[in-house]
């Protein structure tokens, strides 16, 4: 776009995750996304010309109490930052990140940074001069970039949304960094899927341009491949997997095996898995059980074909555990929500935790799980998110999750759908005839 080009041709951006088109204004950019950026803050009001992954990201940062004027705190100190980074998932692969965009950095007058799962940043690297810049607004090693720290940014909104992001300027939620251009993209790991953290390369308007945003997420996908690569040095038998949601009997993968549990085993297995340290025949009948006079002999039946079916390295006992790490698909629906990946949680999330099951702990953990998420969509007003959940055979009565979407995205369908849920809830005795029509 050329300088003399109408600010509402600044509205028609295709790509929401590219800051600038090819030949668009730098500086007419930042005079429009001042001007939003200022009636948001005082008004709570998006402006036309801000992209869609930036309002939300704004709106998310206003609920979590950022503030303009704010700056990001330092989490941790270099004695445990130094042990901490060491012993991450992402140290094992930052000689690729040097690799493949130090000298960009250095030679752009750029910085690479990494950032954890929740979004403190592991490593700041780069041009001297402008890591001396960054120091004013804290962007060092240490400190604390998660959205609901600093608002919007790009590695602090990559582990947010669970996406490639680029924030251009007065994109930014806080002012100060706002003289600031930045694309992040996040890395995932292998295995799990669960977000590690993300890399981002930060600098100036140059940037801003698509062909960065396609770079760092290149970067991420060479990592992740890097990732895989290293994990055939691990033993075969050294962890597994455990899949548990949507399904009454769970999938146990590892050790070159796939086996499909029955129910009572699949509740075994999800609460061991729940607690590596081990529990006792006692705690294990108490949280399997809603009868309390079945016999100990009957759980240790019970364990003992489980050992049959899984083979004798698995399982040990006093107390029961599991002698190898089981990863579930609930406990990384359960990270994802802790780190602020809401998108990546729902993602993960194929229905309730054996859903048929009585066990009282599994029963326990089915709620936990399901509320917490469904908590986290209704917070995060994401439409498409909201429908996903609502038209799924666990959400279509969830009337919470239906009155959210409604304010969100209030269609007719969508409309009818929430009046008829609320009738029911009104008058249950009602009969079918008094039923409102869809």
């Amino acid at each position: 776009m050329s300088p003399s080009a109408s600010p509402s041709r600044e509205a028609e951006l295709t790509d929401p995750w590219v800051a600038l088109e090819p030949g668009a204004d730098p500086a007419e950019r930042v005079r429009l996304l001042r001007r939003a950026h200022e009636t948001f803050t005082e008004a709570g009001t998006v402006q036309r010309p801000v992209r869609p992954v930036v309002a939300d990201s704004w709106r998310r940062s206003a609920r979590a109490g950022v503030g303009p004027d704010g700056t990001a705190n330092v989490e941790l100190g270099e004695g445990d930052l130094g042990s901490y980074r060491a012993e991450h998932p992402l140290a094992r692969v930052m000689p690729l990140f040097r690799e493949l965009m130090g000298t960009f950095a250095s030679d752009g007058e750029h910085l690479l940074a990494v950032c954890d799962e929740h979004g403190r940043l592991l490593w700041v690297e780069g041009h001297a001069g402008t890591r001396r810049q960054a120091e004013w607004m804290n962007f060092v090693p240490g400190a604390r970039w998660a959205e609901t720290a600093v608002g919007t940014n790009a590695p602090g909104t990559a582990v947010a949304v669970d996406r490639p992001v680029q924030v251009f300027a007065a994109e930014h939620f806080i002012r100060r960094v706002q003289p600031w251009t930045c694309a992040a993209a996040p890395v995932h790991d292998p295995r799990t899927g669960r977000v590690l953290g993300a890399v981002d390369i930060t600098g100036g308007d140059g940037l801003a341009h698509p062909h960065s945003l396609g770079f760092v997420q290149a970067v991420a996908r060479a990592a992740e491949s890097q990732l895989a690569l290293l994990l055939p040095q691990q033993p075969a038998t050294g962890r597994a997997e455990l899949s548990a949601l949507g399904r009454d009997e769970a999938l146990l993968v590892g050790g070159g095996r796939r086996v499909r549990l029955s129910r009572r085993h699949s509740e075994i297995l999800v609460l061991l898995s729940r607690h590596p340290e081990g529990l006792t025949g006692d705690e294990l009948l108490c949280a399997l059980y809603e009868d309390e006079s079945v016999p100990p002999v009957t759980l240790r039946a019970e364990l003992a074909r489980l050992r049959k079916v899984v083979g004798p390295g698995l399982l040990a006992s006093r107390p029961y555990r599991l002698t190898v790490p089981v990863e579930s698909d609930a406990a990384i629906v359960e990270r994802r929500l802790e780190s602020g990946a809401v998108a990546a949680a729902a993602k993960g999330y194929a229905g309730p935790l054996l859903p048929s099951s009585q066990a009282p702990a599994v029963v326990r953990l089915r709620h936990r799980v399901a509320d917490a998420l469904r908590t986290a969509l209704v917070a995060r007003r994401d439409p498409d998110l909201l429908a996903d959940w609502a038209h799924a055979p666990w959400g279509e009565d969830d009337v919470e999750v239906w009155r959210a979407l409604a304010a969100v995205r209030p269609t007719a369908s969508v409309r009818a759908r929430l009046a008829a849920l609320e009738w029911e809830l009104a008058a249950p005795t009602a009969t079918w005839l008094q039923r409102p029509r869809s």
